[in-house]
């Protein structure tokens, strides 16, 4: 997977050309993004932009990720979710030289020390937004940083989750004690794709926590009203066909939900 001295980790590098074939096909699917690197390149608008993604480390987040780095973004990358990496898209990433942190299938302990590590520049510089998807890397700087004053939030974790999640904050409050604030306060602004993510930013937001702006994509047309209405249907339909090896055409379906996925599915 990795040595000590590599600045990744990833399940096999030798499944980068087949990732790197699958980049090119995503990339016709996928003309906006295109349409921004041709567009913007030569300005280089991101330039100065240390950016920390939290977000499922698929083909497509890779797309998204070149896209960013041609733009004159730096980029660290981990994934949001412990199951979703595609470990061909992640090792074809990392090829380019952007430090990804994700194995399809990690533990909880492992989801939690890549989460810090796509806060750690080599250089010992600090990244100053975030590209959050379930408010993981958002919630790790803020209740890392409140733990730095007290340590009483760490002693009664409610989940498995939180068992790991807190059992790693106080490892590195025992190596660095201002290692959140520290990056905490680095931070310019976050985005939040997801409706859990926005959920947590407006609760922290109202108890007056949040140390950062943050924008809503979750609710921007452009997500909204193309993945919640269209994407949504094509991926419910595509999971339920890989998870059970059944033929859709012809079934009955009863969609229980009344916003733009329930009404695209």
């Amino acid at each position: 997977m990795n040595t000590a001295t590599q600045d990744y980790v990833v399940a096999d590098m030798s499944l980068a050309a087949w990732g790197r074939k699958e980049l090119a096909i995503a990339e016709i699917e996928m003309p906006g993004l295109m349409a921004i690197r041709n567009e913007y390149a030569a300005s280089q608008p991101l330039k100065g932009a240390r950016i920390t993604g939290s977000l499922h480390m698929t083909i497509q987040t890779g797309v998204l990720i070149e896209t960013l780095t041609a733009l004159g973004a730096e980029v660290r990358w981990a994934s949001c979710n412990i199951y979703s990496t595609q470990d061909h898209a992640a090792a074809a990433i990392v090829e380019t030289g952007v430090p990804v942190f994700a194995v399809k299938g990690e533990s909880l302990t492992d989801y939690w020390d890549y989460t810090h590590r796509i806060f750690e520049w080599t250089d010992g510089g600090l990244s100053n937004m975030i590209l959050d998807d379930g408010g993981d890397a958002t919630l790790l700087l803020h209740l890392g940083a409140r733990a730095e004053k007290e340590a009483s939030l760490l002693n009664n974790p409610s989940s498995e989750e939180e068992i790991c999640l807190f059992n790693s904050i106080k490892a590195k409050l025992a190596t660095d004690k201002t290692w959140y604030s520290t990056r905490l306060a680095a931070i310019l602004g976050v985005t939040e794709e997801t409706t859990t993510g926005v959920h947590r930013l407006y609760q922290m937001f109202e108890r007056g926590e949040l140390k950062f702006p943050a924008i809503n994509v979750n609710d921007s047309v452009t997500k909204s009203k193309f993945d919640n209405l269209y994407g949504c249907r094509e991926s419910l339909v595509d999971g339920i066909k890989r998870a059970t090896d059944v033929m859709i055409a012809g079934k009955i379906a009863v969609i229980a939900g009344y916003g733009d996925v329930g009404k695209g599915c």
